[in-house]
């Protein structure tokens, strides 16, 4: 059984007014109302602020935080486990579908071979 909207949205704001949660915009790009913990606030925020260091981070499209083709302007990616995105410094620049890689950004000749070994799910050397 589901729960209806109303009622997640009567104990989230329940548990705003305690302070227990906060809710507002967090996340640009995403409509509607979003509800966080008070420490993920504090961490979207550390992260806004944090400088560009090319960390590459892969991650199954399976994962309830794939947002490519939803979010972003580009085909939806299907959230099936052995399909993968990888992520620079946030952003979404390849992924890995049917076993074919795609590129969401024109990459240099330097960047694409560890990109390729972070897409596969390999871990890239500092």
């Amino acid at each position: 059984m589901t729960l209806p909207w109303r009622e997640l949205l009567r104990a989230l704001r329940r548990l705003e007014a305690r302070g227990e949660i906060r809710g507002g915009r967090f996340v640009a790009g995403v409509a509607g109302e979003q509800s966080a913990l008070n420490e993920a606030v504090s961490a979207l925020r550390s992260i806004r602020r944090k400088e560009p260091d090319g960390a590459l981070i892969s991650a199954p499209a399976a994962d309830p935080l794939n947002l490519v083709g939803i979010v972003l302007p580009v085909a939806r990616v299907p959230a099936i486990p052995t399909n993968r995105i990888l992520y620079r410094d946030g952003v979404p620049i390849a992924v890995l579908e049917a076993g074919q890689e795609r590129y969401l950004v024109d990459l240099e000749k330097a960047a694409e071979w560890p990109a390729r070994k972070a897409l596969i799910h390999r871990p890239v050397p500092p």
